[in-house]
């Protein structure tokens, strides 16, 4: 194996997705061994195992998730390069991704020579956010959030991960079982965080989400 090819793990619950994404990168000549998990999960195991130059990330996944795994890989190595590949192109995931440490953010609508690019970039040490998904390049989209956006900040990573599926709709004992956590965990993440956003009932949490296009 030549050592100045990129070695990538990609993390993604969807194993089709999974295998587009692993034929698409082994075209390019730059890109040397792929390894692929299916949750965040297994993300800081594989991480030490295999020593990947970059990983690819996915947001929305069962289990700890996508910002989860981020946070644990970065706790792990501060260095760590992470690409988040996502369906999710508001402002809120991009932000929210970024500050859990990932080094660029593209979406999975995105053309496919993209993403082998983005991976490029981001092992030579740069930043890759995808034009139009940064706040600036996206006045609209502020002004919409603007009545909830300091609220939101104020809420946890696993806060934040706990609200995004109780607006979706989870109930509390789905969400303890999506992050692995107790169902009293959740109840207590849910009370604090209606009383951060000042909401009574999980319909407003859920309206809150769809102004700040969370959902």
């Amino acid at each position: 194996m030549d050592k100045a090819k990129i070695k990538v793990l990609l993390v993604d619950d969807h194993i089709v997705v999974r295998a587009g994404f692993r034929m698409l990168l082994a075209s390019q000549n730059y890109i040397g061994e792929i390894v692929d998990i299916d949750r965040g999960e297994l993300a800081v195991t594989e991480y030490k195992r295999f020593a990947p130059d970059v990983v690819v990330m996915d947001l929305s996944m069962h289990g700890i998730g996508g910002l989860e795994a981020i946070r644990r890989l970065c706790k792990h190595d501060p260095q760590v390069l992470i690409l988040v590949y996502s369906i999710h192109d508001e402002n809120v995931y991009v932000e929210r991704a970024l500050q859990a440490g990932a080094k660029g953010y593209i979406c999975k609508n995105s053309a496919a020579v993209v993403l082998a690019e983005a991976v490029s970039l981001i092992a030579s040490g740069k930043r890759y956010i995808e034009p139009g998904l940064l706040p600036e390049h996206s006045k609209s989209c502020e002004q919409e959030q603007k009545k909830f956006r300091h609220e939101i900040y104020t809420l946890s990573p696993r806060e934040f991960d706990v609200f995004r599926l109780i607006s979706k709709g989870f109930n509390a004992h789905n969400v303890a079982k999506e992050l692995c956590l107790s169902y009293k965990t959740i109840c207590n993440y849910n009370t604090q965080i209606k009383n951060k956003l000042n909401a009574n009932t999980s319909a407003d949490l859920a309206n809150i989400a769809r102004e700040c296009k969370v959902i």
